[in-house]
């Protein structure tokens, strides 16, 4: 990461600190630029994170008037549970001990910038987060070959899209791991009850009135959002 996105990642934790000032409180974090056409956007293995307010964790089956959006989308997620303080360097592998659950989610986007501005103002935007929708937990399988599974993303239960996971999303693991390292650089750390979500399966723009679904299959569950226009 260039001395302008480090600047531009500062100015975003700037921003958080006055949102904390003010009463607010990260509940989690995202890792950007993992997944899709988006990936490496702003330069190959560049992983920029974002902040989410405790106060924009949703329930599944929330029900949200998109009217406080305006101008957004939502993205189906794995949402990671942290299980313990993370406070020194982890890898892939070590990350997973420190994970208490998954589950199926969604990530609310909010367009509060133009569409045409450089990678720098978009990390200090906060990469577009409002907040998440978030489905049951579900234990960390021993040997999760998410690879396999595929995401199927329904309104008022009719399938709207369907993306496979293969080729698709950078390896969860390493994403979390380069999360946490990232935020340690930083002053921050992931913190035991902290939400992360590491990438989208697909993106549904101006989301229409319904009830929005994600389906990560058997083992993870459906994570779902009522939306008013």
């Amino acid at each position: 990461m260039n001395e302008e996105l480090v600047i531009a990642q500062q100015r975003q934790l700037d921003h958080l600190e006055n949102l904390e000032r003010e009463g607010e409180s990260a509940g989690g974090w995202k890792l950007g630029l993992t997944s899709g056409e988006s990936r490496d956007a702003f330069g190959p293995g560049i992983r920029p994170f974002g902040f989410i307010l405790a106060s924009r964790i949703l329930a599944s089956d929330a029900g949200l008037d998109w009217s406080r959006i305006g101008n957004g989308g939502i993205e189906n997620e794995l949402c990671f549970r942290i299980g313990e303080d993370i406070t020194s360097t982890v890898t892939a592998d070590s990350v997973r001990q420190a994970l208490e659950s998954v589950a199926p989610a969604f990530e609310i986007n909010q367009r509060r910038i133009e569409k045409t501005s450089s990678p720098a103002e978009r990390i200090a935007d906060d990469l577009a987060n409002w907040g998440i929708v978030v489905g049951t937990d579900s234990e960390i399988p021993a040997d999760p070959d998410w690879d396999a599974m595929t995401v199927t993303l329904c309104h008022d239960g009719e399938p709207v899209e369907r993306v496979a996971a293969a080729g698709h999303i950078d390896n969860h693991f390493q994403s979390l791991a380069t999360l946490a390292n990232a935020l340690q650089r930083f002053g921050r750390h992931l913190k035991k009850g902290d939400r992360v979500i590491t990438g989208a399966f697909g993106k549904q723009a101006q989301p229409h009135s319904g009830t929005w679904s994600g389906d990560f299959g058997p083992e993870l569950g459906t994570v779902l959002l009522d939306i008013e226009n």
